[in-house]
């Protein structure tokens, strides 16, 4: 059994990889990170480069969950790439990161945690960031 979640490297994503470490721990089960850059990765705030995954794998092995990294470049959107991993897998519970968006940016840019939620076969932890 696992749990995913989805990183990207921000407050939001932080507070969803403590929310998954913790759900992980509690569960007995593997932690799933899934980052996703667009096609030019290098160039992407989003995807994480070399010393960001080293950071993140000494942390999660000092939580003790097992877990994996999975980083994509496909030109698939965030939301797709998560659900997908999560069906592909049998998540037991997909955790995501959400930000506040006024009404207008959401209309314009769509919420991909919106997509996440409605389109995840499993439940999802959705958990905001402390300010």
């Amino acid at each position: 059994m696992t749990v995913v979640v989805g990183y990207v490297p921000s407050a939001e994503g932080r507070a969803a990889l403590d929310a998954a470490i913790e759900e992980a721990a509690r569960r007995g089960e593997t932690l799933h990170l899934v980052n996703v850059g667009q096609s030019d990765a290098s160039n992407d705030p989003k995807f994480l480069d070399e010393g960001e995954v080293e950071r993140l794998r000494g942390r999660l092995a000092e939580a003790g969950v097992p877990f994996e990294i999975e980083q994509l470049v496909r030109g698939r959107d965030a939301a797709e790439e998560v659900v997908d991993a999560a069906e592909r897998i049998g998540a037991t519970l997909v955790v995501i990161g959400m930000r506040r968006r006024s009404p207008t940016g959401k209309l314009l840019f769509g919420s991909q945690a919106q997509r996440i939620l409605l389109d995840a076969d499993c439940p999802v932890l959705a958990v905001k960031a402390t300010r």
